[in-house]
């Protein structure tokens, strides 16, 4: 036991102040996202910034890029869910089993797709962890930006496979982070779900 703690007190030494400060961007994040709080944009845009100088310095660039996306999103999002008159917010909404199997079908080979091209560019033992994660957090953060509830179902999933692969890289703060974002998109879910069915009747 004192093993343990011994070696997570060092893990904890080795986190940089600039990873401790995206934790912290990023749990503010996700918990105004869930509670549908247009103020996870700028919080998401502040956190992500710094993971993707992070993540390209662990060579993990998928998710370098994948944060600038999230920072190009938070954008888009910040704007769109500021399109609806203040006392009437976006609507939450959502999809059929069908729509969500379609993508899944569809994203699963691009994934698999954009290994085959980075193996000839990148050298990593976890290309393809990477480029899944990359992939679906794509369709999931643009169908957040839509307010579509089952977004937290896909964040379920990709949220304990990012916090296994940023673990094994030395990320553990970030890696307990997103293993934690699994009890917040439970919690997410739950909410939107009951707010779309709220709206509908």
């Amino acid at each position: 036991m004192n093993d343990v703690c011994a070696q997570l007190l060092m893990q904890w030494q080795q986190q940089s102040l600039w990873e401790i400060v995206a934790v912290i961007l990023a749990l503010a994040y996700v918990w105004l996202a869930a509670r549908g709080n247009r103020l996870c944009w700028p919080a998401g845009f502040a956190s992500t910034a710094i993971y993707t100088v992070l993540f390209w310095k662990v060579s993990l660039p998928f998710q370098s890029l994948l944060n600038l996306y999230y920072m190009v999103m938070a954008v888009y999002g910040w704007w769109n869910w500021n399109q609806v008159n203040s006392s009437e917010p976006k609507p939450f909404q959502q999809r059929r089993l069908a729509f969500h199997g379609v993508w899944v079908m569809a994203l699963v080979p691009i994934s698999y797709g954009l290994v085959q091209f980075a193996e000839h560019w990148f050298v990593s033992a976890h290309v393809l962890l990477d480029a899944a994660v990359l992939i679906f957090s794509l369709f999931a953060t643009y169908l957040m930006t839509q307010k579509i509830a089952e977004h937290w179902l896909y964040w379920m999933v990709i949220d304990v496979v990012a916090g296994y692969l940023y673990w094994i890289q030395g990320l553990y703060l970030t890696g307990i982070l997103f293993f934690s974002y699994f009890i917040f998109s439970v919690y997410g879910y739950i909410q939107w779900r009951n707010a779309a069915h709220s709206q509908a009747a």
